[in-house]
């Protein structure tokens, strides 16, 4: 007697809508609306176009000496359900795109802006931070703990990591949000060590599943006044000499 396994049912994708040119155009200014008003997506250069009846989220990558490249960070796919007007994806390793969540143009958008993870970005806690603050150039003032814990001078409330690199250090947003990969597989940050000038920051990234704990370590660092992250490769990532010296023998390129 042989059994059959019974795989569960794949639930069928929702019903794409097709927009008007008015519908369309509305959903295109509250996109942009959005990512105006996001100190992170408007730092990070993010956009969002219509193509073949979706929205996509797009942020321009500039390599020097490279030709210029882009990554999808989001699709909108406009629904066939009043109740739930977008569906909010996010393109996987394999080139197919999951589900993030399914609401109206505001809501899935505050997905992306929200985002502490590192589906979209992982900068939530500081865009929200900016937005109290008014802007993406308001820096406040921090205090670095004996513990290597950060608070805010006015308040005594601890501050995030993504907020501890931007109010404290004074790294620009950009170069907060790397290295995006790390990010992609939603590892997080915690800072194991900092340089007495306060321009060296040691970073490990650690993600735990079934599988087991995964980390990596960065250094954010000033180089030639301004600011840069590395990713180190890990028998160099003991402490921050040890990274710098790595760095400074491939002339501060980092771990691929």
């Amino acid at each position: 007697m042989s059994w059959k396994r019974q795989w569960p049912e794949k639930a069928p994708r929702p019903k794409v809508r097709t927009l008007s040119s008015e519908e369309r155009e509305r959903l295109l200014n509250v996109f942009e609306k959005e990512i105006e008003t996001s100190p992170v997506l408007s730092s990070l250069g993010v956009s969002v176009c219509a193509l073949r009846g979706r929205f996509y989220f797009e942020r321009v990558w500039q390599v020097p000496g490279e030709s210029p490249w882009v990554e999808r960070i989001g699709r909108m796919t406009p629904l066939g359900s009043a109740k739930k007007e977008l569906l909010l994806e996010v393109e996987g390793r394999s080139g197919i795109w999951h589900m993030v969540a399914q609401g109206t143009a505001a809501e899935v958008v505050g997905k992306i802006t929200q985002d502490t993870q590192g589906t979209f970005h992982g900068l939530g806690s500081l865009d929200a931070s900016l937005r109290k603050t008014g802007g993406s150039q308001n820096r406040l003032e921090a205090r670095m703990q004996e513990d290597l814990r950060f608070v805010y001078a006015g308040t005594g409330k601890e501050c995030s990591f993504h907020e501890t690199l931007f109010h404290f250090f004074g790294i620009p947003i950009n170069v907060i949000a790397e290295p995006r990969q790390w990010y992609r597989y939603h590892r997080k940050p915690c800072i194991v060590e900092v340089s007495a000038d306060r321009t060296r920051i040691l970073v490990e990234f650690t993600a735990s599943g079934i599988s087991g704990a995964f980390s990596g370590v960065c250094l954010y660092a000033l180089v030639d006044g301004e600011w840069d992250v590395f990713m180190i490769k890990p028998n160099q990532s003991k402490d921050i000499d040890t990274a710098v010296e790595w760095l400074r023998k491939r002339e501060w390129q980092g771990w691929y």
